[in-house]
């Protein structure tokens, strides 16, 4: 009779605070973004949370649980579902990560913390896009559709902090251009008895029509973005992952895993062709804009 009561009550706090944030958090998206896949055990104590595409992980350890990447608001139950289906509880999440503060990847943030009291850290650069709800993006700063509920910050991350709960031990490393705190988190997991090494990809893409060359609102951008391919091309990978599950052929490896595969997101040479492949996007998109600007 309380596991019914304490049921009940959960799915009335959930539908009120959807209510509140949904009408927010109304942009236009991706199918793939909200369509429900299979949650994943990656390595260790790592799983796979997300839709197809906005990938949200789950790190699970001995006094509490992290998540990170809390999507879109819309996916908020699915998520939840997601965690309860692995036989892990919703509330047990104690801190909420981002890989980089756009709708997709953080407008969920403000319902996590919401259900389950989750302390929220955020690379420096990007506190204030989360706190500001998106206008303060340097790029989609006018854009009512990108926005998304605002949230406050618990903890302020500078490059190469890092996050502790329980065994577990993050380093975030600041990979801006993207958003001026893009951040790619790494850790180590122990699968099998083999230490591998974790990266989670924060975005190192360019966004349409942004400008690399006289940006009055984000000028470092283009040297961020060197930065940033300079600390991803220095991180030893064994598990790739990233921001979107299109980074590292989510997809793909989920079916082969189906079909009897084993340590399928071990990918060291798939993390090495993604990195120089949106590398070169960059330097190529920077000298066509240098070469207009001559």
């Amino acid at each position: 009779m309380k596991a019914l009561a304490n049921w009940s009550r959960n799915i009335a706090l959930l539908a009120f605070v959807l209510a509140l944030f949904l009408p927010l958090a109304a942009n236009a998206v991706d199918p793939a973004w909200t369509r429900p896949i299979e949650p994943q055990r990656i390595a260790g104590n790592l799983y796979y949370v997300g839709t197809e595409d906005l990938a949200s992980y789950l790190i699970v350890t001995s006094k509490g649980n992290i998540l990170i990447n809390s999507t879109l608001a819309a996916n908020i139950p699915l998520i939840r579902k997601n965690v309860e289906a692995l036989g892990f509880h919703f509330s047990d999440i104690k801190i909420l990560l981002i890989s980089h503060a756009h709708y997709d990847h953080c407008g969920g943030s403000a319902l996590v913390k919401q259900l389950t009291g989750a302390k929220y850290f955020v690379m420096a650069a990007d506190v204030p896009l989360v706190e500001s709800g998106g206008k303060k993006d340097y790029q989609y700063g006018q854009d009512a559709t990108m926005y998304f509920p605002i949230t406050k910050v618990d903890r302020v991350l500078h490059d190469r902090d890092t996050v502790q709960l329980g065994e577990m031990v993050l380093t975030a490393h600041l990979t801006g251009g993207h958003t001026p705190g893009t951040t790619t988190w790494t850790f180590d997991e122990m699968d099998s008895g083999k230490l591998e090494h974790v990266v989670i990809v924060g975005g190192p893409y360019v966004n349409q029509g942004s400008r690399l060359v006289e940006n009055r609102a984000y000028p470092q951008i283009a040297t961020d973005f060197k930065h940033g391919f300079e600390v991803l091309k220095g991180l030893p990978c064994d598990v790739f992952l990233g921001a979107h599950g299109g980074y590292f052929d989510l997809l793909g490896k989920v079916a082969r895993a189906k079909n009897g595969e084993h340590n399928v997101f071990v990918d060291p040479e798939g993390y090495k062709a993604f990195i120089s492949d949106r590398e070169a996007v960059f330097q190529a998109e920077l000298k066509r804009q240098q070469s207009r600007v001559q």
